[in-house]
């Protein structure tokens, strides 16, 4: 079974971009948040949606009112946890099957913002930190999306401070413009595909025997 390996950081930090470097090398990515998106879709959520926050979660077309729906849960935090216990088992169980599909590979990295926001971070062997500082993420953000400063700084808020959270991963990518990437990211793949060498030799070892050998 591949090593499973989350991969979060802060608004702004590039995880994206870090993920695209990672498919470069053949390691399968679950987006999460792209993965969530279309669950809107699926009819047991759009009914359950509709019948909580009204016809207006959706448009016309059947596609979901995002703004709508944003506006609902941002202050509202029954609205965003009703929100959040629709789709996260849905999601578990379509990263479980997408895992099943990828079980020949030595790891896959399952990509979220909010891992250690939601206490997702036992269900993974290894993770990873994508860091930036909080002046390049805020441009950055700013940059790509339609938000005033005010609305992107309520949004770090929710999430953990960068220093919280490089005390409890296993690798940290820093991709602040000056340290390059690649690097970096060959690093670490090759660490993950060493430790999942040897997880696979102690998975062999106890099927021979009935025990770990270590």
């Amino acid at each position: 079974m591949a090593l499973r390996v989350g991969i979060t950081g802060n608004i702004g930090s590039g995880k994206t971009l870090v993920c695209s470097i990672f498919e470069h090398l053949n390691v399968p990515v679950f987006y999460a948040d792209k993965e969530a998106k279309l669950l809107y879709d699926n009819d047991i959520v759009k009914r359950n949606v509709k019948n909580y926050f009204g016809s207006t979660s959706y448009f016309e077309n059947g596609t979901l009112n995002r703004a709508f729906i944003s506006e609902c849960v941002f202050n509202d935090r029954k609205a965003l946890d009703f929100l959040e216990n629709i789709l996260y088992p849905a999601l578990n169980e379509r990263f479980e099957y997408w895992s099943e599909q990828n079980q020949t590979k030595d790891y896959v990295l399952y990509e979220a913002a909010l891992i250690f926001e939601k206490n997702l971070q036992s269900r993974f062997d290894k993770l990873i930190l994508v860091t930036a500082p909080e002046s390049l993420r805020l441009a950055r953000v700013m940059k790509r999306d339609a938000l005033s400063k005010e609305q992107i700084r309520l949004r770090m808020k929710q999430q953990w401070n960068e220093s919280e959270k490089q005390k409890k991963v296993d690798f940290v990518i820093e991709n602040d413009n000056q340290n390059m990437l690649i690097p970096q990211v060959l690093k670490i793949h090759q660490a993950l595909k060493g430790a999942s060498k040897n997880s696979k030799d102690k998975a062999c070892d106890r099927d021979k025997s009935g025990v770990y050998l270590v």
